[in-house]
């Protein structure tokens, strides 16, 4: 199935019934000041769906206040990070898909039904895709998670929008395949999105307007934020495609060593004839390293993507 926008920015709904049973999962971690409104909102829009908030130990009363508001709450004895509580939630959901949200209030349920229409129209996931303008809070996060989706798209071959994005819906047999990919802290999305892509699922994205958090953003943030950037770019590139690039880091080598092969024969030294200098040979077996080690690295990786059903 191709991926395609499913949706224009989505409007508010009445609720629906659906051909599958759902499992609202909403990880948390000390969010006692707004999770009982979150899970009302989600009833409202969800009346007859499971609604689990997995509590990542929190050290305020989220999980009792999500309890009060009707949630079935599952507890980490001990943090483990935002996508370990998502792999939990996904584990113990007793729905056939699986839609996932945010504690923080700024996922605004009205769009569910768009969401979870994609699922029934025949997806395996569907992305709440934010327009780039509610991305982030920063220009640096909205540049940041641009970069991410032009990555993506150039690793998996296929247009992807708003790899962030933790809201979504999947079927849950599809993304139990792939369970075992998703990083413990951060970066469940990004992972998921292209783990399903890379072997072949269907990804469909609805837009939506995200809500922007206020306030400025610390320099000190802005760093750790960069570091977490470039830690989920290498993972992307590590895990879905790695020839794509290491394939024109060896190419651009050999290119290197071969230019500077020439100019020392044609300028520098060119009494000693076809002499390869040092600086050439060490691009041209770079270059060649660099290409087997890619050329491993995506054998093992398209293991991790073949479908059980092939």
């Amino acid at each position: 199935m191709s991926l395609e926008v499913i949706d224009t920015i989505a409007e508010p709904a009445a609720p629906q019934r659906y051909p599958f049973t759902v499992t609202v999962v909403i990880p948390a971690y000390n969010e006692a000041h707004g999770i009982a409104a979150v899970v009302a909102r989600v009833r409202e829009a969800l009346p007859e769906a499971e609604i689990m908030v997995v509590d990542d130990a929190s050290g305020d009363d989220t999980g009792a206040r999500a309890a009060a508001a009707g949630a079935r709450v599952e507890r980490h004895p001990a943090n483990r990070g935002n996508g370990a509580a998502v792999k939990t939630g996904i584990r113990r959901a007793t729905g056939e898909v699986v839609l996932l949200m945010d504690a923080d209030g700024q996922m605004d349920p009205r769009y569910i039904p768009a969401i979870l229409g994609g699922v029934a129209d025949g997806f395996d996931m569907v992305v709440g895709a934010r327009t780039r303008e509610t991305q982030g809070d920063t220009l640096a996060r909205r540049l940041g998670n641009g970069a991410l989706d032009a990555l993506g798209t150039y690793l998996v071959e296929t247009q992807v929008r708003d790899l962030t994005s933790g809201f979504r819906a999947m079927r849950r047999h599809v993304i139990m395949e792939f369970i075992h990919l998703l990083p413990n802290r951060y970066s469940y999305p990004t992972t998921s999105t292209l783990a399903l892509l890379k072997a072949g699922y269907g990804v469909g994205f609805v837009t939506i307007e995200g809500q922007r958090r206020g306030g400025g953003q610390s320099g000190q943030k802005l760093m750790k934020n960069g570091v977490k950037f470039g830690l989920i770019m290498l993972r992307m590139i590590s895990l879905f495609s790695p020839l794509r690039v290491y394939f024109p880091i060896a190419a651009g080598m050999f290119v290197l060593g071969l230019a500077s092969w020439l100019l020392n024969m044609a300028v520098l030294e060119p009494a000693r004839g076809l002499y390869i200098p040092n600086s050439a040979l060490l691009l041209f077996v770079g270059s060649i390293i660099i290409f087997l080690f890619g050329l491993l690295a995506e054998q093992i990786a398209a293991l991790r993507f073949q479908r059980p059903d092939q």
